[in-house]
């Protein structure tokens, strides 16, 4: 179901609110999302997925044991598994993230020079409540 205008506008306002607060952590966080990897970068994740199955497979039946632990399949099982973390996150190492603030020229920070700090949450609570006191 999608969202109406109002709570378009109210999310809109939110995001920019966090932007604000701390744009560091908005901006880690916009480009930290799961299920964002490129065509590439699903193919050679499953293309290392492939090598730690065989490697897995193949530990089983060239029987190398390290202390009567199948070390070969181990590791087999620890590309895999990375493989799968690589075909999640997308492997962002090679994302930049701009150091222009995304906020600025917004208003972003409190208006009142060298008034004190308010919480986020209290100043969103304001902004809501003027928003229906305006309507």
């Amino acid at each position: 179901m999608p969202l109406s205008e109002h709570e378009q506008r109210m999310l809109e306002q939110i995001e920019s609110a966090l932007y604000a607060e701390d744009p560091k952590f908005a901006s880690s966080v916009k480009h930290r999302r799961l299920g964002r990897s490129s065509g590439r970068r699903r193919l050679q994740a499953i293309a290392i997925f492939v090598v730690g199955l065989v490697l897995l497979v193949g530990g089983l039946i060239i029987d190398v044991r390290v202390g009567g632990f199948p070390i070969v399949s181990l590791v087999g099982f620890l590309i895999m598994f990375g493989a799968g973390l690589l075909a999640l996150w997308g492997g962002g190492a090679g994302k930049t993230v701009s150091a222009a603030d995304p906020g600025a020229g917004r208003g972003n920070k409190d208006s009142r020079a060298g008034g004190p700090k308010r919480k986020f949450s209290e100043r969103m609570e304001d902004r809501f409540n003027r928003r229906f006191e305006q309507e």
